[in-house]
C-alpha cells in the first residue's frame, strides 16, 4: 500500500501544479467576459475543479483503503498512475464457481462517486481476454446485473461494496434478476444440471451452442 500512497502524492501534486494553468484561464475568462457574464463564468470554472479534485482524492483514498477478500486481487493494467483504469480478479473458493479465475475491469466516472463505475466481466486465461461466462447474472458480452452498479448505486458506497458484491455473484448467483436468461431458468428449475454446466463450461466446453474456454 506505501506504493499506492507515494502515486497518489505524485497525482496530487501534479493537480495542484496544474492550478497555475487553470488561474489563468479563469483570469483570461473574466477578462473577455462582460460584466453581466462574469460571475457565471467564474462560479463554472471554480466548481468544474472542485469536482475533479474531489472526486479524484475519494477514489484514490478508496483504493489505497481496499479491504479485499483473500480470493481477490487487484492490478493496474495502464500502470498504477492511472487509477481511474484497473483490474480485479476473483477466485471463489466455495460454490458453483470455486476455483475459477474471473476478471472484472473497472473505469471509475470523473464525478464518482456520484456515479457508479462500469464494471465488465471478462475471464482471463493465458493473458487473453474472453467475455464468455455461464452465469445467470452475467451476459456473454461481460456485462454485469449488479443493483449498486445500477438503479441502487449511492455516493456513500465504494470500490470495496461493488467487489463484495461481485465476489457474492459467483458464491450465490441469483436467478430471479437474470442477464443469461438460459442459465437462469436452469439455475431455478434443474440445480443439478445447472452445476453440471458451470464444471463443463469452466474447465472448456460447449454448453449448449456457445464455447466457453478453461478458466480453471
Amino acid at each position: 500500500m506505501a506504493s499506492f500512497s507515494s502515486t497518489i502524492r505524485d497525482r496530487f501534486y501534479h493537480k495542484m501544479t496544474s492550478l497555475v494553468s487553470f488561474i489563468l484561464k479563469v483570469i483570461m475568462l473574466v477578462q473577455l467576459s462582460d460584466s453581466e457574464n462574469r460571475n457565471p463564468a467564474l462560479t463554472y470554472l471554480i466548481s468544474s475543479f472542485k469536482s475533479y479534485v474531489i472526486s479524484d482524492t475519494s477514489h484514490s483514498a478508496d483504493i489505497t483503503e481496499l479491504n479485499l477478500p483473500k480470493s481477490c486481487t487487484i492490478s493496474f493494467p495502464n500502470g498504477k498512475d492511472d487509477l481511474m483504469n484497473f483490474e480485479i480478479t476473483i477466485q471463489p473458493d466455495e460454490g458453483y464457481y470455486m476455483s475459477g479465475k474471473f476478471l472484472f475491469s473497472f473505469e471509475v466516472s470523473p464525478i464518482y462517486p456520484h456515479e457508479a463505475p462500469k464494471v465488465k466481466c471478462n475471464t482471463l486465461v493465458e493473458l487473453i481476454l474472453f467475455l464468455l461466462v455461464y452465469h445467470p447474472n452475467i451476459d456473454l458480452e461481460g456485462n454485469v446485473c449488479l443493483n449498486i452498479l445500477r438503479e441502487d448505486w449511492k455516493p456513500v458506497l465504494n470500490i470495496n461494496t461493488i467487489v463484495y458484491g461481485l465476489y457474492h455473484l459467483f458464491t450465490a448467483p441469483n436467478p430471479e434478476d437474470p442477464l443469461n436468461h438460459d442459465a437462469a431458468e436452469m439455475l431455478r428449475n434443474n440445480p443439478n444440471k445447472f452445476e453440471s454446466n458451470v464444471k463443463h463450461a469452466m474447465s472448456g466446453g460447449y454448453v449448449g451452442n456457445t464455447y466457453f474456454t478453461k478458466c480453471v
